[in-house]
């Protein structure tokens, strides 16, 4: 009797977890071939049928270029997606690929997982990244790169910026241009751990705690990674 209520429990908790991620969500899915390669791909979670299967948006054909033929029944498949509302939360479950079809759209049909894992932002999660934007020191702006990022702050390097001249807590502004015709991403956030580099400077950015919904969003829009 305690082998099924632990049972009941773990299926409960499963279907709560799950039920986290809305209809509509995007998420990656990760899909790792058996020759090595790692591919990342941009979709839409569909929804679920507790203890049945998964659904999710088959990804861009397009952009999925010779992955295309790996998408196949007993592929595994990583799935990593935005909890909303959660404070930034992100959702993962490792599960493999059950079929496809084609009608009424493309969709690929997931077994259901067995665990699906939940980790909050503000576990000092920190990335590397590649990310382009200016900053804004005083009035001058200077190009530059953030190669990693957190919830609390991020790394940035500026080339040619030996003449910049910069003290410990002074305030900057980091502006990340929207390609896609938005409103650009601004940041705020204080200097620390300046480095001084033959080639340049680089040095770490203590966010403003008014920045956090921002971060959040930035920091989760880039562990879905670029589709290719």
């Amino acid at each position: 009797m305690a082998s099924k209520a632990t049972n009941i429990d773990t299926a409960t908790r499963l279907n709560r977890n799950l039920s986290l991620l809305h209809g509509g969500s995007m998420i990656t899915i990760e899909i790792n071939t058996p020759a090595g390669q790692r591919g990342k791909f941009r979709t839409t979670f569909i929804g679920y049928l507790p203890n049945k299967y998964v659904l999710i948006q088959f990804p861009d054909i397009k952009k999925l270029g010779n992955f295309s033929q790996h998408i196949t029944q007993g592929m595994g498949v990583t799935v990593r997606g935005l909890i909303e509302g959660h404070e930034g939360a992100v959702l993962a479950f490792i599960s493999t690929i059950k079929q496809t079809i084609q009608m009424p759209s493309r969709i690929i049909v997931l077994d259901f997982p067995r665990t699906v894992g939940i980790q909050n932002l503000r576990s000092s999660i920190r990335i590397d990244t590649y990310i382009h934007a200016k900053a804004k020191i005083d009035q001058e702006y200077w190009q530059t790169t953030i190669t990693n990022l957190s919830i609390s702050g991020c790394q940035l390097t500026i080339e040619n910026g030996e003449k910049l001249v910069l003290s410990e807590k002074k305030i900057i502004e980091i502006i990340i241009e929207d390609n896609d015709g938005g409103n650009n991403l601004k940041l705020n956030g204080s200097v620390c751990n300046l480095k001084q580099q033959a080639d340049g400077l680089s040095f770490g950015i203590k966010f403003n705690e008014k920045s956090d919904s921002k971060i959040n969003q930035l920091l989760l829009n880039t562990m879905a990674a670029q589709a290719k």
